[in-house]
C-alpha cells in the first residue's frame, strides 16, 4: 500500500508541484490549501506523514501543528520560506519533527520523508488500551509508574497512554537503551533522525524539552532525563 502524505500549502503552484513530485516518489497525496480542511483530512484520511507550510491564511502552520498533534502522531516536516532560528524552534516546539527551508531540493525532501518512514510506529490509542500495562521498561516507579513498551510502541503512566510523536518516542527509546550513559547531541541526531542526517543539533534540545514536559514530574527540575553540561543527555530511571 502506498503511504499517504498530507500536503498543506496555500500557494497553488507549490502545492501542485509538491503533489506531483511526491506522487512520483510513490506517495498517495492529499493536498490542502488551508489548515481547517487539512484538519478534516487528518480525521478522515489518517495520513502517514505530513508536509506543512507555516504562512497560511486563517489558521497558520504553527496553530495547525498544535491542533493536529492530539489527533495524529504522524511525522510532520515543515516546508517554509521562513528560515529564522526562532521560527524553526517554534515549529519544533509546536510538534514538528523536521524543518526544510524553501527553496528545497525534491530529493532532499524525499530522503527526509524516507528517514521518517523507517522509524518504528507508535501505537494508536485503541491499541494502547489493549496492551498489558505491566510489560516494558519501568522508567519511573513512582505514583502512576511510567512504563516504556517499545515492542508495542507505547508509553504509559499507570494505565493511561502518554501521547508522544514518533520522534519523541524514538528519542526516548534511544535514551532508554543507553540508560545511565550520556549520549551526545550528535549521536542522538544521527540515531533518531537517521544516519547521514547532518541537521542543526538544536533540534535535539527542542525535542528533549518537549519530552520532559510529558515524562518528568517537574519538567523545570528534571530528574529522569538530565542534561550533562557540555556532553549531552542521560536517562536515569527512577
Amino acid at each position: 500500500m502506498r503511504p499517504r502524505l498530507l500536503v498543506l500549502e496555500d500557494d497553488d503552484g507549490i502545492r501542485t508541484a509538491l503533489r506531483l513530485s511526491m506522487e512520483d516518489e510513490g506517495y498517495d497525496v492529499v493536498d490542502c490549501a488551508d489548515a481547517e480542511s487539512a484538519l478534516a483530512s487528518v480525521r478522515d484520511a489518517a495520513p502517514d506523514l505530513m508536509l506543512v507550510d507555516l504562512m497560511l491564511g486563517g489558521m497558520d502552520g504553527f496553530s495547525f501543528i498544535r491542533a493536529v498533534r492530539p489527533l495524529s502522531a504522524a511525522p510532520i516536516i515543515v516546508v517554509s520560506a521562513r528560515s529564522d532560528t526562532h521560527d524553526i524552534v517554534a515549529a519544533l516546539e509546536a510538534g514538528a519533527d523536521d524543518y526544510v527551508t524553501k527553496p528545497f531540493e525534491v530529493k532532499e525532501l524525499s530522503a527526509r520523508l524516507r528517514a521518517l518512514r523507517r522509524r518504528p510506529p507508535v501505537a494508536a490509542p485503541a491499541d494502547v488500551e489493549r496492551t498489558n500495562a505491566t510489560t516494558g521498561l519501568v522508567l519511573d516507579a513512582g505514583h502512576g509508574p511510567l512504563v516504556l513498551d517499545e515492542a508495542a510502541g507505547v508509553l504509559r503512566r499507570g494505565d493511561d497512554p502518554v501521547h508522544l510523536t514518533v520522534t519523541e518516542f524514538r528519542l526516548l527509546g534511544e535514551l532508554a537503551g543507553a540508560a545511565g550513559r550520556v549520549l551526545s547531541r550528535r549521536v542522538l541526531l544521527e540515531s533518531v533522525w537517521d544516519r547521514g542526517y547532518f541537521g542543526d543539533e538544536r533540534i535535539v534540545d527542542v525535542h528533549v524539552r518537549r519530552l520532559r514536559t510529558k515524562i518528568e514530574r517537574d519538567p523545570g527540575t528534571p530528574g529522569l532525563l538530565v542534561t550533562v553540561r557540555g556532553l549531552g543527555y542521560r536517562l536515569d530511571p527512577q
